[in-house]
C-alpha cells in the first residue's frame, strides 16, 4: 500500500501531488535543493530531505540522492511529476530495482516511446495515424535520403530520435539544403542527447497541436479522456491550452481516442500518458507520446471530473482503473494560462521577491501555484510559477471567466506573463478558435 510517497519535483506540480496524497491519506516526503527550502509543498510535507545545491544536476536530477531520501524516510514510492527525471527510463528502473514503486510507466515503455523512431513504429502497428516519413533512421547514403525526401515531398523536417522540447529539429525546403541539414541535425543531436539518430518527416506548414490524455493500469484496461488543443505556443513551448479542442467532432474524438487506447494496450502501458498529434486539413498525425503527467492536465480534469494524479497513485498501488470508457463524460469547456516569471514582451526571466500575491476566484476558477507573498522565485529553474484555469458551460463562458480572473490575479515584485495572456484573449483569431502552432509567434513578430 502506498502509505508514504517521495515527491521528486518542485513548484506547482509538487504541491499538486502533495494535495492528492493528503486527500488519500498518504504521507509525503518533499525532497528539495538548498534554494527551495521555502517552497510551499516543502513547508506542508510530512517530512523533508535536502538533496543538494541549487543546480538541478546536483539535486533534482541526482538519482542516488532521491532514492536515498526514500530509504531514510521509509517511503514506498516516488512520484517524479513532470520534467526532471519523469521520463528517464534509467531512473524508473533504478527506483523499482531498489525496492520502491515508480509512480509512472515501466522503464521499457518509457524507452520505447522516448525514442521517436521506435515510438512511430509502435503507433503504426497499432493503427495510429502518423506523419508521412522515412519510417526509420536516416542512413549515410545521400542519394537514398534525397529519394526519401522526394517521395515525401518538400518541405520536410529532420528530427532527432532522442529529441524533445523543440530541440533537434530542422526544416528543409529544397533538395540543395538536405545533406547539410541532416549533418548539422545529427551533430546537434549527438551533443544534446548523446544520440545522433535522425529521421525525416513531412513538414506540415499550418498544423494545430492536439493531444489525447490516456490512463492505463497495465492490467488490460485503458481509457482516453478526450483531447486538448495546445496550439498557442512560443518557440515550441505551450502558452495556453484548452479542452475540448475547438472544431473536433465527437466522431474524430472517438476514432483517435480508441486508437490511442489500443496502442496503450499493445505496449502494456501503465499510468497517465499523452499522445501528441499535429492536426491539419481534418487529419491527425502522431508525433510523440509523453510518458508522464502533463503540465496541462487540469483542463482535462475540469471537463471530466476525473483526478488524474489520484488515478496515477491508485494504478501505482496495483489497482485497476476505477473508470470505464463509457463512464467518461465531457462537460463544458476549460482553458489554462501558464503564468511565467518573465518579461511579457522580451520573455527574459524575472526571478526575485514576490512582494504581494493574490489568487483570483469565482465560479469555475482554479489556480495551481506554489507562490505566495514573500516568496522569492529562484533563478535556477523553469520560470513557470502558476497555472490559471477557467471552466464554463461552453467556450464562451470559460473565456469570460478567464478574462475576469486575469484582471483579478495579483503578482507584484517581479514581471510575469499575465499581460501577454490578457492581450491574447482580445485576439479575434484566438476567440474564433482553431489557430495553428505558428500563430502566436507571427502575431508577436517572432516568426
Amino acid at each position: 500500500m502506498l502509505d508514504k510517497v517521495v515527491i521528486a519535483n518542485r513548484g506547482e506540480i509538487a504541491l499538486r501531488i502533495l494535495r492528492a496524497c493528503r486527500e488519500m491519506g498518504i504521507k509525503t516526503v518533499a525532497v528539495h535543493s538548498t534554494a527551495d527550502t521555502s517552497l510551499k509543498h516543502v513547508l506542508l510535507a510530512d517530512e523533508t530531505v535536502c538533496i543538494g545545491p541549487p543546480a538541478s544536476i546536483d539535486s533534482y536530477l541526482d538519482m542516488p540522492a532521491i532514492i536515498s531520501a526514500a530509504e531514510v524516510t521509509d517511503a514506498v514510492a516516488i512520484h517524479p511529476g513532470y520534467g526532471f527525471l519523469s521520463e528517464n527510463a534509467d531512473f524508473a528502473e533504478r527506483v523499482e530495482s531498489s525496492g520502491f514503486t515508480f509512480i509512472g510507466p515501466k522503464a521499457d515503455a518509457i524507452r520505447l516511446m522516448g525514442d521517436k523512431v521506435s515510438a512511430i513504429r509502435s503507433m503504426k502497428a497499432a493503427g495510429v495515424p502518423c506523419v508521412p516519413g522515412s519510417d526509420g533512421p536516416l542512413g549515410e547514403d545521400a542519394d537514398e535520403n534525397m529519394r526519401i525526401a522526394r517521395d515525401i515531398g518538400y518541405p520536410i523536417i529532420i528530427k532527432a530520435s532522442g529529441g524533445g522540447g523543440g530541440r533537434g529539429m530542422r526544416v528543409v525546403h529544397s533538395e540543395a539544403s538536405l545533406v547539410g541539414a541532416i549533418t548539422v541535425t545529427k551533430a546537434e543531436a549527438r551533443a544534446a542527447f548523446n544520440n545522433d539518430v535522425v529521421y525525416m518527416e513531412k513538414f506540415l506548414e499550418k498544423p494545430r497541436h492536439i493531444e489525447f490524455q490516456l490512463l492505463a493500469d497495465g492490467q488490460g484496461n485503458a481509457i482516453h479522456l478526450g483531447e486538448r488543443d495546445c496550439s498557442m505556443q512560443r518557440r515550441h513551448q505551450k502558452v495556453i491550452e484548452e479542452a475540448p479542442a475547438p472544431g473536433i467532432t465527437e466522431e474524430q474524438r472517438n476514432r483517435i481516442g480508441e486508437r490511442c487506447v489500443e496502442a496503450c494496450l499493445k505496449i502494456n502501458y501503465r499510468s497517465a500518458g499523452t499522445f501528441e498529434f499535429l492536426y491539419q486539413d481534418n487529419e491527425f498525425y502522431f508525433i510523440e507520446m509523453n510518458t508522464r503527467l502533463q503540465v496541462e492536465h487540469p483542463v482535462t480534469e475540469m471537463i471530466t471530473g476525473i483526478d488524474i494524479v489520484r488515478e496515477q497513485l491508485n494504478i501505482a498501488d496495483g489497482q485497476k482503473l476505477s473508470i470505464k470508457q463509457e463512464d467518461v463524460r465531457f462537460q463544458g469547456h476549460a482553458i489554462e494560462c501558464r503564468i511565467n516569471a518573465e518579461d511579457p514582451k522580451t520573455f527574459m526571466p524575472s526571478p526575485g521577491l514576490i512582494t504581494l500575491s493574490h489568487a483570483p476566484g469565482g465560479p469555475g476558477i482554479r489556480y495551481d501555484s506554489h507562490v505566495y507573498s514573500g516568496y522569492s522565485v529562484p533563478p535556477f529553474y523553469d520560470s513557470m510559477i502558476g497555472k490559471l484555469i477557467a471552466h464554463g458551460q461552453d467556450r464562451e463562458a470559460a473565456f469570460g471567466r478567464m478574462r475576469s480572473a486575469l484582471t483579478e490575479i495579483v503578482i507584484e515584485g517581479i514581471k510575469t506573463t499575465v499581460p501577454l495572456h490578457q492581450e491574447i484573449f482580445q485576439h479575434a483569431a484566438f476567440q474564433a478558435g482553431g489557430t495553428d502552432i505558428h500563430y502566436l509567434e507571427k502575431r508577436l513578430g517572432l516568426a
